[in-house]
């Protein structure tokens, strides 16, 4: 029961992030730069750089149904691989946790920190089945 919620837990949290990843990415622009890339990027994002949250969502997309399918939730063909591939999950998360820690935007880390930290707990939860 533990690992199905903090799977679902994960999702909505990568879900949260994909759907900030998107609004920076699409045509729109949205003007929130300074909480992402280390706040060089006031407002807008350039458009050259506008392929870095699209990458980060798809590879949260991954992300998520590689969480899911080892709690059993989803993605059953995936059981398999997850046992191991949940663990590259957890050390991006962990690698999240530092580079949102060590962040020279300030809003970036009020923000971030807290949902990357609450990710790598439910992705370690989820990886310990």
């Amino acid at each position: 029961m533990l690992a199905s919620i903090s799977a679902l837990g994960f999702t909505v949290l990568a879900a949260g992030v994909i759907a900030f990843q998107l609004a920076l990415a699409l045509a729109l622009g949205a003007p929130w730069g300074e909480f992402t890339l280390g706040g060089k990027y006031p407002g807008r994002l350039p458009p050259s750089m506008r392929i870095a949250p699209v990458l980060s969502g798809v590879l949260l997309c991954g992300f998520a149904a590689m969480v899911l399918a080892r709690a059993g939730l989803a993605f059953s063909e995936l059981s398999a691989s997850s046992r191991t591939l949940v663990w590259g999950v957890v050390a991006y998360c962990a690698v999240g946790v530092a580079a949102n820690y060590f962040t020279p935007s300030r809003r970036e880390r009020a923000v971030w920190l807290p949902v990357v930290v609450l990710m790598l707990i439910s992705s370690v939860t989820v990886a310990m089945l």
